[in-house]
């Protein structure tokens, strides 16, 4: 499968990527390798990882606990200590083993200690395969407001392995499929339609054309003034309903896929009664998503503290919540003003 070539750095697939990260290694010349990890990719992802690594560097393991609470400049703060204990200086190379969450904190991380090391991105999820691990944001989270602390830094390459995804759940592949749905109704809706069509879809084709969405809108636009805002639909209102979850001590916290794909049709359902987007594919949208993600049931007593959160949205400009809309698949609406009443309906309409 062939590389792809973003704003500074390659795209490599597959086992072939790892004589491309041994060249880096060789003509960088790196003191130290630190390789951050969860405790599940540390059991399921390294030892397959450090298989195709032959290298005499020294490889120092920094592991974190997974999931989405740990992903805080506390933790931040632990790693860059781990770092420096371990004797890390400029010349380090810090690389990503893991899903959105060790690949967003991990560049971060990166990006800011002794004003910034090199590091390379090797996705094991679906969902950071086709978002997290290309495009150059880095962050964390702000209590459980999502990414409000990072920057935008690219990483030296990202290397895709689709082996790594026999590691992870079910839920995780559906999560990462919301990402690729996104794509579909915004950039590209054949991808939709194949989504639409077949119950077993060939993923790696998915995940090749969604990264080459994700790399053609960042190329034009790399830091989201413009154009690259439309990777943001369905993630204004999902991020918000992802955060509430996230600290409901009474519920079950959501994956960001199955969050994003609320969000999408909420949004859609705004789409409609604004920009007048058609209600055949308003519907078809909401029976996809209902058909990968099931229903969650979206109480009104709560709809108040969801829209409470999108005040926090960073996309926010002057206090005003900004959306990203549909006229049509493939034909957008940036910036975009929703009255508060008609996103409590929206939130009704998914639950209907």
């Amino acid at each position: 499968m062939k590389t792809i070539k973003a704003i500074s750095y390659p795209v490599h697939f597959q086992e072939e990527s790892y004589q491309e990260l041994l060249k880096l290694i060789q003509e960088k010349e790196y003191s130290t390798l630190f390789i951050l990890v969860d405790e599940n990719t540390k059991k399921h992802c390294y030892p397959k990882f450090i298989s195709n690594l032959k290298t005499n560097k020294t490889i120092e393991i920094i592991e974190i606990k997974s999931g989405e609470i740990n992903k805080n400049l506390e933790i931040c703060v632990d790693i860059w200590n781990a770092i420096t204990e371990l004797g890390g200086d400029r010349k380090s190379l810090v690389i990503t083993l893991g899903g959105g969450v060790i690949t967003d904190m991990g560049g971060f991380v990166a990006s800011c200690f002794k004003r910034g090391v090199d590091f390379v991105n090797i996705p094991t999820t679906l969902l950071s395969m086709v978002d997290a691990s290309v495009g150059g944001k880095t962050g964390v989270d702000l209590g459980v407001l999502k990414n409000q602390i990072g920057l935008f830094a690219n990483p030296q390459m990202v290397i895709v392995d689709y082996q790594y995804l026999t590691t992870v759940t079910e839920r995780e592949i559906k999560s990462g499929m919301a990402e690729i749905i996104k794509y579909g109704v915004t950039y590209d809706v054949s991808l939709f339609e194949h989504i639409k069509k077949n119950k077993e879809n060939n993923i790696s084709d998915l995940i090749f054309r969604s990264v080459e969405i994700k790399n053609e809108v960042v190329l034009k636009d790399p830091k989201e003034k413009d154009l690259r805002k439309i990777l943001n639909f369905g993630h204004t209102l999902g991020h918000a309903i992802e955060s509430f979850y996230l600290e409901s001590e009474n519920k079950e916290n959501l994956t960001h896929g199955e969050a994003i794909a609320i969000g999408m049709v909420c949004e859609s359902y705004i789409s409609k009664k604004l920009l007048h987007f058609p209600i055949d594919k308003l519907h078809a949208l909401k029976e996809v998503v209902n058909s990968i993600y099931g229903k969650t049931q979206l109480l009104e007593e709560d709809f108040t503290a969801i829209l409470n959160l999108l005040k926090h949205d960073k996309k926010n400009v002057n206090g005003q919540v900004n959306f990203v809309l549909l006229n049509d698949f493939e034909d957008f609406k940036l910036d975009c003003r929703v009255p508060e009443v008609l996103i409590k309906e929206s939130l009704q309409f998914y639950n209907a």
